[in-house]
């Protein structure tokens, strides 16, 4: 199966997160493609787990409102991120039901009020 889905990285460092986005390969765990963000502020350059700050990485995979949160593995010397086998095989039971769950109902349109008939 060759199951890629975009998801949002976040570098925790000691007073920022530093976010970006890359791709997850669902058979491997590698992720890859992976950009930073224009959005961060101040603008970050650079490999974030190599800053004397870091804490972290997690990704968020995201499907309409809901969020699956998991752990991400860095291997700074390489400059990549991955995630773990373990941590990959709970990932896919958590995705199936975030992507198994039925879409909200869109609201309900205002009921049409008619003219009452002239006696």
């Amino acid at each position: 199966m060759d199951l890629k889905l975009p998801i949002k990285i976040m570098d925790e460092l000691d007073e920022d997160v530093i976010e970006s986005s890359g791709i997850l390969d669902l058979a491997s765990g590698e992720i890859f493609d992976v950009k930073l963000s224009e959005d961060n502020d101040p603008p970050y350059k650079g490999f974030p787990a190599e800053d004397p700050g870091y804490e972290f990485t997690c990704g968020l995979l995201t499907n309409g409102k809901k969020d699956v949160e998991f752990r991400v593995e860095v291997d700074v010397v390489g400059r990549k991120y991955s995630v773990t086998p373990t941590e990959l095989l709970e990932l896919k039971g958590r995705a199936a039901r975030l992507f198994a769950a039925a879409p909200p109902a869109p609201p309900a349109p205002p009921a049409k009020r008619g003219r009452k008939p002239r006696a």
